[in-house]
């Protein structure tokens, strides 16, 4: 039997497989607010036969976006779009569905990636000032953020706080909080990025702070019967940032606080990253992790075969595995795993005719 298709108990939600959509920015709201576009997309990924299907990286608040174009929950117009987005997407699918809360921090204020023209300046047209545990910029194109203050920080923890609300409010399953690929809750994470003198900065304990307090913020109003997990990078791939072995102290953490789950990616942080990108590139961060958690880990990054998959799950070096650009690529991923594996996936009624003729069906 296979093991990449054995269900997988992220707190008290259940999935049907071990396959995870994972958060993809898909820059098409408009002013934080869902577009058809997320309607169609959303579908499309919905009915993939994967376990879980989670958001991409949604905004706490306007400042929060990566771009002008991307996804939020920080008002009633951001909830009603995309509210009309998931009930169209659930008259199809039962497939849980989670959401990643972020705010991108001193990586804010850009412009669509196929734009092709980086970060946006405060005062240029879709810009706005960005904020960061310190005044310092990403690079030497990117503008200097402003250091939060107590104020800020204070705020931020709200307004995730709210967004948490929001999410239970629009019957979501699962809520993701991104601490990774270089945002906001990662900057705070890093000696890269975090040179603050107070309470959020210097030793390891006052730089995991901030993501602590939005973990026990968010899990304390969000229902006990639905799933908090947490992204993080576990290295910057960068000599004397944020690194595996700080990795597994803030994932122990995580775990005593109760964390549902953890999701184990790297980088981002900085742009002097040397990444040996590869296939299962990433697995060994996830698997030191597993074994330092009782939490279920997640792993991603470069995991495009059935069989590598399989593997992951079976060598238990992870519990778990997402799929990005890959099932992009190929939105039926699932299906063909399965098929390749001799296991069956949920499918609408509508493609049950789908297989081709002689061939043994792997959807049901």
């Amino acid at each position: 039997m296979s093991q990449l298709f054995s269900p997988l108990s992220l707190g008290q939600v259940t999935l049907n497989n071990r396959i995870i959509i994972a958060p993809m920015c898909q820059y098409s709201a408009n002013n934080g607010a869902a577009s058809d576009w997320h309607t169609i997309h959303l579908g499309q990924l919905s009915l993939s036969g994967a376990g879980l299907l989670i958001l991409e990286a949604t905004a706490v608040n306007p400042e929060g976006r990566i771009s002008y174009g991307d996804l939020g929950l920080w008002n009633n117009e951001t909830q009603q779009a995309l509210d009309k987005s998931l009930k169209a997407v659930r008259q199809y699918s039962p497939m849980p569905i989670g959401i990643q809360l972020a705010h991108a921090g001193r990586k804010a204020s850009t412009g669509k990636p196929w734009e092709d023209i980086g970060a946006i300046a405060p005062d240029d047209v879709n810009g706005w000032q960005t904020l960061a545990p310190s005044a310092i910029a990403y690079d030497d194109k990117s503008p200097v953020p402003k250091a939060m203050s107590q104020s800020d920080i204070d705020s931020l923890i709200k307004d995730f706080v709210s967004a948490a609300k929001r999410a239970d409010e629009l019957g979501l399953d699962l809520i993701e909080l991104h601490g990774a690929h270089g945002y906001l809750l990662h900057q705070f994470l890093s000696p890269l990025s975090n040179k603050r003198g107070d309470n959020y900065g210097g030793s390891l304990e006052n730089r995991m702070r901030l993501l602590l307090e939005v973990f026990k913020a968010v899990r304390a109003v969000f229902p006990s019967d639905k799933a908090v997990g947490v992204r993080i990078s576990a290295t910057d791939w960068v000599a004397g940032g944020w690194d595996l072995e700080q990795s597994i102290v803030l994932s122990k953490a995580l775990d005593e606080l109760g964390c549902d789950f953890i999701h184990i990616s790297t980088a981002g942080l900085s742009p002097e990253q040397q990444i040996p990108v590869k296939p299962n590139f990433q697995v060994p961060f996830a698997t030191a992790i597993k074994r330092a958690v009782k939490m279920p880990v997640i792993a991603v990054g470069l995991i495009t075969q059935a069989q590598q998959a399989e593997d992951i799950i079976c060598e238990q070096q992870a519990d778990g595995v997402a799929l990005a650009r890959g099932i992009l690529y190929n939105p039926h991923w699932p299906w063909h795993a399965a098929a390749e594996l001799g296991a069956t996936v949920t499918a609408p009624k509508q493609y049950l005719r789908s297989s081709p003729h002689g061939q043994p069906s792997p959807i049901k």
